[in-house]
Formats: C-alpha cells, sequence, structure tokens
C-alpha cells in the first residue's frame, strides 16, 4: 500500500547552533497578589459561586499575600466561617457593610496551613474515621472578629446576608445588576 498525500520532509542545517540561556530560579520573578475586582473593598458584600458554602452572600474583610480574598459570613448570622477565596469564584454586590470594628490583622495565609504529619501504611486505613475538631483559639478568633461586624449591622442587612442567592425561571445573570 502507498502513502496518500506528501511525504513528510525533514530538512536538516548544519553549522547553526541554538544557544539557549536558562533564567536561573532565583531570578524569577514571583507573581504578587492580584488586584482586586472593580468594586470589591473591605465592607463589599459578595456572592460566592463555588464550594460548600456556594449562593451564600459573605462580606469581604481584606485580601491576603497569596492574592486570595479573606471573607466571613459573619458565622452567627449566616454560618459561613472566616474563609479564603479566589476572586474568580464570587460576584461583588454593590451593598457595603461596616467593618472598622474587625479587627483582621491576625489573619493570614499561615492560619489556614494544614498540620502535615507522616502517613504510615498501618495507620492509614486503622485510624481513618477520625476528625479533627477546630481548635478554641479559631473559635474565639471567629467571634471576636465577627463581634465587631454583626453590632453594626442593622436587621435587614442580616436577614440580606441570611438569604441565599439563586437564579429561577426568567433571570439572566448578564441582566441582572448586583
Amino acid at each position: 500500500m502507498g502513502k496518500a498525500g506528501q511525504a513528510r520532509q525533514v530538512f536538516r542545517t548544519y553549522g547553526k547552533t541554538k544557544s539557549a540561556t536558562k533564567v536561573k530560579s532565583t531570578e524569577k520573578k514571583k507573581p504578587g497578589a492580584q488586584k482586586l475586582k472593580k468594586g470589591v473593598e473591605p465592607g463589599s458584600v459578595l456572592i460566592l459561586l463555588a464550594g460548600r458554602f456556594r449562593g451564600r452572600r459573605v462580606v469581604f474583610l481584606k485580601q491576603l499575600e497569596s492574592g486570595l480574598m479573606l471573607v466571613t459570613g459573619p458565622y452567627a448570622v449566616n454560618g459561613v466561617p472566616l474563609r479564603r477565596v479566589n476572586q474568580r469564584m464570587c460576584i461583588a454586590t454593590s451593598t457595603k457593610v461596616d467593618v472598622k470594628g474587625a479587627d483582621d490583622k491576625a489573619v493570614t495565609d499561615t492560619y489556614f496551613a494544614r498540620e502535615k504529619k507522616a502517613a504510615k501504611k498501618d495507620e492509614m486505613f486503622a485510624a481513618g474515621a477520625e476528625k479533627k475538631a477546630l481548635s478554641s483559639e479559631k473559635k474565639a478568633g471567629q467571634k471576636k472578629l465577627d463581634e465587631g461586624i454583626v453590632k453594626a449591622m442593622k436587621a435587614d442587612e442580616k436577614a440580606y446576608l441570611k438569604a441565599r442567592f439563586s437564579l429561577s425561571s426568567k433571570m439572566y445573570p448578564h441582566e441582572l445588576k448586583f
């Protein structure tokens, strides 16, 4: 059987060499924190689009060094704890909440870091059902942070944060004004 179509030709060049220069890992620039979306500032109400709390309205506190956004429910109002959220996974609304009473200086990316433990083959199957409870320090920190926000909120703002966001028929997201 013959080949269908034209045969592949490889052209070789002699005497020309490419000298590729690699950038050393120390010279590479590390990406900084992303620029925030338009309309997002501390106190803005956001709608989460993905994850366990999708459809919930949350309050934006600050942008972390990693570029992620720090948000809270507040937990006492709608059950959303302190979380890190990617900007792509939320919609900014025009609603603002006063967050001057909240002290979020202690919360950084290291606050969310998990403990590393060495996994052994025997332990992997034996202790699979163990769940760690949230530390009392984190619970106290959540209450302290939310306290300042909740005090400044009015009843209608609390009701707005409690309500979940969802689309129904004849609601088109490109026509909505958030």
